[in-house]
């Protein structure tokens, strides 16, 4: 560089000076004093550009645009896969926890190992959507999955997969619920029916005979009401449980009631209920008529399932948490571990025999359950086999309210 001016601005000057000079002598000066005025200005023109080219720093080459798919992808928490000539390009956090994380670089086929998953995978691209894939054990045994494929203009493939475990327990629960809820309707009715029919063609005659199928009759009525009663109840819980009750509820007092209700009905030679208070527990946020009802379930079933003659405690204090603690104890023959867990299902029975001879209808503590979990508390079952078991509720207090007695 010669003060400021690049080799290529001397040359262009120069090449200038030179068709001047040839025009010159040409001998037309006007058209040489136009030619160098307007060449000159244009080589000056170019200067200023030449000198920022030459010093300032050549511009770095543009980067290459990030690849945005990991970004977008890892921000779903469902897994994905993005699928590029039949292998796994890209995978999402989620489909790496699920699936493992060496699927990426893997054939589609091996990433997924699933027979049901095989042939849509690698079925030609389409502009239709096609219908998803339900899978079976992928990833757990009980897991269940939907698989959704999508194709882009590229010839790349979206694979979304989407967990339906939840959804499927929901519905395999009501339809069981309904065939349940069904049997154990239909049972009694059958044999309503089928001793008025009896009574009707040739036993109304016989008193004793009648007699005996009335009381059946009546008893399986009975039954019916109960669990009409109990299916009714829980619908009515299920659907205030969003409403948090919050008025306050002397649970010793409940207690009282409910004992001295439960022994005037069984009358004299009845399983005795002893109750344990202790003192200064504080009332507690609740619905009442509803507390009455988890009262009224547990006692019965320690009635139903405890040794014959063996007291039923019902113990009420206030617990290291700060909530009230009622519990249920029984000394009956206690119930096998695997059971406990299925306790609070709808129609679950240990001994349905049993169950179904006490007069129960398989809906106690599912209404138990939803009563607690609507008062925002814990429910909790302890069995031991051979010594009994003891139901125990969590509630939380009603302020700091606290009754003296």
């Amino acid at each position: 560089m010669i003060n400021g001016f690049g080799l290529r601005t001397l040359a262009a000057l120069a090449i200038v000076l030179v068709a001047a000079c040839a025009v010159f002598l040409l001998g037309d000066v006007q058209a040489t004093l136009v030619m160098l005025v307007g060449g000159v200005a244009a080589v000056l023109a170019a200067v200023g550009t030449d000198d920022d080219a030459d010093g300032a720093e050549a511009p770095a080459p543009p980067l290459a645009p990030a690849d945005p798919i990991p970004t977008v992808i890892g921000a779903i928490v469902e897994p994905i896969l993005i699928v590029t000539g039949g292998q796994v390009s890209h995978a999402n956090d989620a489909a790496r926890a699920l699936l493992g994380g060496h699927i990426v670089g893997q054939d589609v086929r091996l990433a997924i190992r699933h027979p049901g998953a095989a042939e849509r995978l690698m079925s030609p691209p389409s502009d239709v959507r096609q219908p998803s894939v339900n899978l079976v054990g992928l990833g757990a045994r009980e897991q269940r999955w939907e698989m959704r494929i999508g194709d882009t203009p590229d010839g790349q493939r979206i694979v979304h997969l989407i967990d339906q475990t939840g959804s499927y327990a929901a519905e395999r629960m009501r339809v069981d619920f309904v065939a349940n809820a069904s049997h154990e309707l239909r049972t009694p009715l059958a044999s309503i029916l089928g001793y008025i029919e009896t009574l009707g063609d040739e036993a109304g005659d016989e008193k004793g005979l009648r007699d005996r199928f009335l009381k059946i009759m009546f008893d399986e009525a009975r039954r019916m009401q109960r669990l009409v009663e109990d299916l009714i109840s829980l619908s009515r819980i299920e659907a205030e449980k969003y409403r948090l009750p919050d008025r306050a509820v002397d649970l010793a007092e409940l207690i009282a009631e409910v004992r001295g209700s439960i022994l005037d009905a069984q009358g004299e030679g009845g399983a005795p209920i002893v109750a344990e208070v202790a003192a200064d527990v504080p009332p507690v946020s609740g619905d009442r008529a509803q507390l009455s009802q988890v009262l009224h379930n547990l006692v019965g079933n320690a009635r139903k399932y405890g040794r014959k003659g063996a007291p039923v405690t019902i113990l009420l204090e206030q617990h290291a948490t700060g909530m009230v603690r009622l519990a249920v104890r029984d000394e009956g023959d206690g119930i096998p571990p695997e059971h406990i867990p299925r306790l609070t299902e709808r129609f679950y029975r240990v001994d349905p025999g049993r169950s179904r001879a006490a007069g129960g209808t398989g809906l106690g503590l599912a209404i138990v359950k939803h009563i607690v979990e609507r008062h925002r508390g814990r429910l909790d079952i302890e069995s031991v086999q051979g010594h009994g078991t003891t139901v125990t509720v969590l509630i939380p207090a009603h302020g700091n309210a606290v009754i003296k007695r």
